[in-house]
């Protein structure tokens, strides 16, 4: 049955491997048997409350034991995952749901006691009849183009084969130990933990990514396995001195376990990558290309890859075909920057609640990913840019609208505009102008008060500028491109009473698509 194949392949392994950890934190231990009772009985609590197959069910996580019982539990019960973070604001929650449409809610809180036990369970209508969510595992949520999150439909059947897919380039097995950084909201987080399941392997999990805890996992835990987005890896060099970090590379080497490190998210660049590689060595580094719609790794550059092909994502994936277009729909020849386009059996069933956003997202049977790229000779695709507007601060993917929209809502401000500008640490960092409205004065405290119930932390301005008016072009339009250049040249001056509470490294683990 291909309805709920993600819960057939870990029923499969539990089998197999009843008696061994599955998943383990600083406070539970699960084995595979444990695991699949609590999924059972989550799967019956669903039954007993009314569940349908093919409803979808709202499950908050925070990479804890206890969220992958969730997981398994809902597709046990047939029914489809809609991964959110139990710190995400409400108003963040009430978008999600009003395009979800959840019937249930799962949360088995993981603030009381180390008792192994399902929590509260509530249940609301039943939302079953809906096409596109049928043979659905997973609904996950990123920025959209307009706004409001898009919610990307992923099957079973898409989904457990790229896992096969990804099985098939990093050889896992019952003996790895993989230590899972970031956040099971998001696919990379996911199908680490999936596919390190499917093969019976421990999962250690954190909730919270801070340079030091993770390198003491890394070394106390026996990790042989680790995903991370380049943001992890510029936060532990700049939050680290040169002496504590030989330490820890001392460390990492004496325990001898680190086998592969897979890195995905957002562009490792050449510089940063030569210093990962020399400080893992002898460990492997796997460069992950891949989108939410794609179901992740779409790209892959090998470890034996970097050396000849410096800042490429590598090449296209098993199963896998890409092209390059012109904005005219041509191809274009290789160097030449073009929209890649993916051709894929993993591809997402469509965006739960926007059909035309979905219509056009393709061309044809071609994912249009929206980002510019050029291939040389080989077939080694490089990343020049992106068309789309959105935003790459540490790993998370964020549309300059969300936030523009949620800076408008905000006692005294009548207009914003929202660019991203390189950081060493992030990616990005996300920058704002402010204008207020008509006699007003921005509270810069209110704003941040309003932002915490309307967006998640990563996703607030690192900066903010009072202005007077938005920069426009010669059309009349907005102009983030002039805005972008007054930011570079210094010709605004930030608001000195904001302070980018959001900015710390060790929220930024949110990832992706990660994708």
């Amino acid at each position: 049955m291909t309805e709920r194949l993600l819960a057939i392949r870990f029923e499969e392994a539990a089998r197999r491997h009843g008696s061994d950890t599955a998943v383990r934190d600083e406070r539970v231990d699960l084995t595979y048997a444990q695991l699949l009772m609590q999924a059972r009985g989550i799967a019956e609590d669903l039954r007993a409350c009314g569940f349908r197959a093919d409803e979808t069910v709202l499950v908050r996580v925070s990479n804890h034991p206890l969220d992958f019982a969730a997981f398994l539990g809902v597709w046990l019960a047939g029914g489809v995952v809609v991964p959110v973070h139990r710190n995400s604001p409400d108003g963040v929650v009430e978008a999600i749901q009003a395009k979800a449409q959840c019937g249930c809610s799962i949360d088995l809180d993981p603030s009381g006691t180390p008792r192994v036990a399902p929590g509260a369970l509530f249940s609301s209508a039943n939302n079953g009849g809906r096409p596109i969510l049928r043979g659905a595992a997973l609904v996950i949520f990123t920025s959209g183009s307009t706004g409001s999150p898009k919610g990307a439909v992923l099957t079973h059947a898409a989904f457990a084969g790229k896992l096969l897919e990804n099985q098939k380039l990093l050889n896992f097995s019952k003996h790895d130990v993989t230590l899972l950084v970031l956040n099971n909201t998001f696919s990379f987080g996911i199908w680490m933990a999936l596919v390190t399941l499917f093969q019976g392997g421990a999962l250690v999990v954190r909730s919270r990514f801070t340079p030091e805890n993770f390198l003491g996992a890394l070394a106390a835990e026996g990790i042989t396995r680790v995903g991370v987005v380049p943001t992890m890896i510029r936060a532990m060099f700049a939050a680290l001195s040169d002496t504590a970090l030989s330490a820890a590379r001392a460390r990492l080497q004496t325990a001898g376990c680190l086998r592969d490190m897979v890195t995905g998210g957002e562009p490792l660049g050449t510089e940063l990558s030569a210093r990962l590689r020399a400080f893992i060595a002898p460990a492997r580094l796997y460069d992950i290309y891949g989108l939410t719609e794609t179901a992740t790794s779409d790209f892959v550059l090998t470890p034996d890859e970097y050396a000849d092909h410096p800042g490429s994502i590598g090449r296209v994936a098993s199963r896998v075909q890409y092209r390059i277009v012109s904005e005219q729909g041509g191809d274009v020849p290789p160097g030449t920057a073009g929209e890649l386009q993916l051709l894929t059996p993993f591809v997402m069933a469509g965006y739960l609640g926007d059909e035309a956003l979905a219509e056009a997202a393709f061309d044809g049977g071609w994912f249009r990913t929206g980002d510019l790229a050029f291939a040389d000779r080989d077939g080694y695709v490089s990343i020049a840019g992106r068309r789309k507007d959105v935003m790459v601060r540490g790993g998370n993917k964020i549309t300059p609208l969300e936030v523009e929209r949620a800076l408008g809502s905000c006692p005294g401000v009548a207009a914003a505009l929202v660019v991203g500008l390189p950081d060493a640490v992030l990616g990005q960092r996300i920058h704002a102008l402010l204008i207020a409205a008509p006699d007003l004065v921005i509270d810069a405290d209110a704003v941040r008060r309003a932002l915490a119930d309307r967006l998640e932390k990563f996703k607030h301005p690192d900066m903010c500028y009072l202005g007077t008016e938005l920069p426009v072009g010669r059309t009349g339009k907005v102009d983030r491109g002039q805005l972008q250049a007054l930011l570079t040249s210094g010709a605004l001056s930030p608001m000195r009473s904001w302070s980018a509470s959001a900015g710390q490294p060790s929220s930024t683990h949110r990832s992706g698509t990660a994708a």
